[in-house]
């Protein structure tokens, strides 16, 4: 195994290429503690040493410090660590390492999401939210019936009107143009068309 790259990232940090691919990134103290320069093989231990200590310990600790500060879906926290540089093998051992504490949870997150934007939010705009987020569909329902069970309740047709009172729209002054900006401003939030139409002209029969 030839070390046919080394590419700096930062100050303390660049990407190794083994056998003309990339293979992990290493702080500079790594480099020289193994030895690592261009055109030269690297050792078979000092290899596997990488793979199997160094890189594993330091996804372990990046992704506990970056729950530390707030809390992350599996994917969030999959993607930070891609982002770092760290291979995908070594990405699955901190994630499982990290979920085997209860340190990430999806079910968890989702419900917690839903809990704090039910008054706030559409459901369809929740839904819309934590699947980007990397919720999946059966978590997601699983999440609205956990919420539900905990007394969770929504009333979109109420939050439309507070949005609209918010906006101060009346609509016996309100002209077409406005209620055409309102309907479209609303659409953005995930409410339906029949709901909103239904708050911009005071129609609830």
């Amino acid at each position: 195994m030839r070390v046919t790259g080394i590419e700096e990232i930062s100050k303390s940090r660049s990407r190794v290429y083994i056998d003309e691919e990339f293979a992990f990134v290493l702080y500079k103290g790594e480099l020289r503690l193994y030895h690592i320069c261009i055109g030269q093989d690297i050792k078979r231990e000092d290899y596997d040493a990488i793979w199997n200590e160094v890189l594993p310990k330091r996804a372990k600790l990046r992704a506990m410090n970056l729950l530390k500060s707030r809390e992350y879906t599996t994917k969030q926290l999959s993607d930070k660590l891609r982002a770092g540089g760290y291979p995908d093998a070594i990405i699955k051992t901190a994630l499982d390492y990290v979920a085997g504490f209860h340190y990430t949870d999806d079910l968890r997150y989702a419900v917690s999401y839903i809990t704090d934007h039910e008054n706030t939010r559409s459901r369809r705009r929740i839904e819309q939210d934590l699947l980007g987020k990397g919720i999946d569909n059966s978590t997601l329902e699983k999440a609205w019936q956990e919420w539900k069970r905990q007394g969770g309740s929504q009333n979109e047709q109420e939050m439309i009107q507070a949005l609209l009172d918010k906006k101060g729209y009346h609509p016996d002054t309100a002209d077409r143009k406005e209620q055409q900006r309102l309907y479209g401003f609303l659409m953005r939030k995930g409410f339906s068309g029949e709901q909103i139409r239904k708050a911009l002209f005071f129609d609830y029969t």
